[in-house]
């Protein structure tokens, strides 16, 4: 009796013994991947997580937020004092408008723009910023200080305010030379850390 192959026509006849190929023995040998060939899964590092500066409603960060929402201009040493004195001189007259020409206020004032002051100076002329605090206090405290008649007057005026309004200068003074010298020990840790890399490969 004569048996016929099922087996199509451009496959030709089966050679007795051959063995069959991956796809064709079934079972779970050919879904099996060979051995060595399967590589490990990568694990990926979860990225770090920066600790917050306090809780969030810590008015330390309040503080923190309220400081990276204000832009971050790098002002030269002569920018920095012009910067420096056109506010002063700007709040000095809102201070004589609003205020009645309060010396305290205008004190009060000064801190602040003596710390953004410091910050905004660009690295180079980190110097510069406790120089030019003191100088813009005084040009700012012209429409501020009483004025008698004559430039004489006006000396006096500048000059009695200036030495009754001594701890203000310092404070502000004070705090610009505080935040230059944190961020030139800053700048030298930053330095000595490139110096100290290893080069890459």
């Amino acid at each position: 009796m004569e048996q016929y192959s099922t087996r199509p026509a451009q496959y030709g006849p089966r050679r007795n013994g051959a063995p069959l190929p991956a796809q064709g023995r079934g079972g779970a040998a050919a879904a099996r991947p060979p051995v060595g060939r399967v590589g490990r899964p990568v694990r990926q590092r979860p990225a770090p997580v920066r600790p917050a500066p306090g809780p969030p409603g810590s008015p330390v960060a309040r503080a923190v937020r309220a400081l990276r929402a204000l832009p971050n201009p790098r002002l030269t040493g002569l920018g920095s004092g012009l910067f420096c004195a056109a506010v002063m001189t700007l709040l000095g007259f809102l201070d004589g408008l609003l205020f009645g020409a309060s010396l305290t206020v205008y004190g009060v004032l000064f801190v602040p723009v003596s710390l953004l002051t410091a910050l905004w100076v660009r690295r180079g002329d980190l110097l510069t910023a406790p120089v030019v605090v003191p100088i813009a206090f005084a040009v700012g405290l012209v429409p501020v200080a009483e004025s008698g008649d004559g430039l004489g007057g006006r000396l006096m005026g500048l000059v009695t305010a200036l030495a009754t309004e001594a701890g203000w200068l310092y404070g502000g003074t004070l705090v610009a030379g505080s935040a230059v010298i944190v961020r030139r020990i800053r700048l030298v840790r930053r330095r000595a850390a490139a110096r100290n890399r290893p080069p890459a490969a």
